[in-house]
């Protein structure tokens, strides 16, 4: 870690936005390339979930995040080796809480280049195949079994 660099809290957000008709932004990292997932991010010291959610899809989408919806939903995975440096010593999972944004329709969006070098509108049984991490994969397809009850 660079000197000066401060710590990171082991709680990150996924926010998973998508339209009235099931289709769902994907962004692809810079860092893995072929890394597809939706909006996440690490939260702050000093930030609620909700504003890290709100902020994370400002920064990396350039939407409004006004829809906002909490899932209540935390998801527990292990931190890879190769990022632990950024934390605490000893510190190896990260806990993640899940959000749900709901658009009427596509947007276009203002993506964060230094982060993600592109992105996708899918239908959400392409977006599930697409997704790298397994509580991205998790989130869609609760949102999927949830609008199929309705």
């Amino acid at each position: 870690m660079p000197a000066g660099a401060e710590l990171k809290r082991p709680e990150s957000v996924l926010v998973v936005i998508y339209t009235a008709a099931l289709d769902c932004l994907l962004l692809e990292r810079v860092q893995p390339p072929g890394f597809w997932q939706s909006v996440t991010g690490t939260l702050r010291w000093d930030e609620t979930h909700a504003q890290c959610a709100a902020r994370e899809v400002r920064e990396e989408t350039g939407l409004d995040p006004v829809a906002l919806r909490d899932a209540h939903i935390e998801k527990c995975f292990p931190i890879l080796p190769a990022w632990r440096s950024r934390y605490a010593a000893g510190v190896e999972t990260n806990l993640e809480h899940l959000w749900y944004l709901e658009l009427p329709a596509v947007r276009d969006i203002r993506r964060n280049e230094p982060e993600h070098r592109a992105h996708e509108w899918l239908p959400i049984d392409a977006a599930i195949l697409k997704v790298s991490s397994w509580t991205n994969r998790e989130a869609l397809e609760r949102l999927r079994d949830e609008r199929a009850v309705r």
